[in-house]
């Protein structure tokens, strides 16, 4: 994804709030589906993770690799990544 898309997504991302959390239980697997589900959904979510830098950190790789998803944007607890639906495609790139 270009910067272009990226400085794009992240303008749109403002206005939407968190759909997902990330608490002390940590990655799930119901989590991770909840992720999946709303990537589905919404192409574009925002995913709080309330932990520390580090764990944070790995928890942000480990999201996106799985979910086949961009990051966007990422400040302080606050995940926003993106992944096209080629079925139903909510943003124009």
């Amino acid at each position: 994804m270009n910067k272009n898309a990226i400085k794009y997504l992240r303008g749109i991302s403002h206005n939407i709030k968190p759909v997902v959390m990330v608490a002390d239980k940590g990655l799930t697997e119901n989590v991770m589906n909840e992720i999946d589900i709303a990537l589905d959904k919404h192409e574009l979510i925002k995913i709080k993770i309330r932990t520390d830098r580090e764990t944070r950190n790995q928890f942000i790789s480990e999201i996106v690799n799985q979910t086949n998803s961009e990051q966007i944007h990422s400040i302080g607890q606050t995940l926003t990544i993106f992944r096209r639906n080629p079925k139903n495609p909510q943003y124009e790139i």
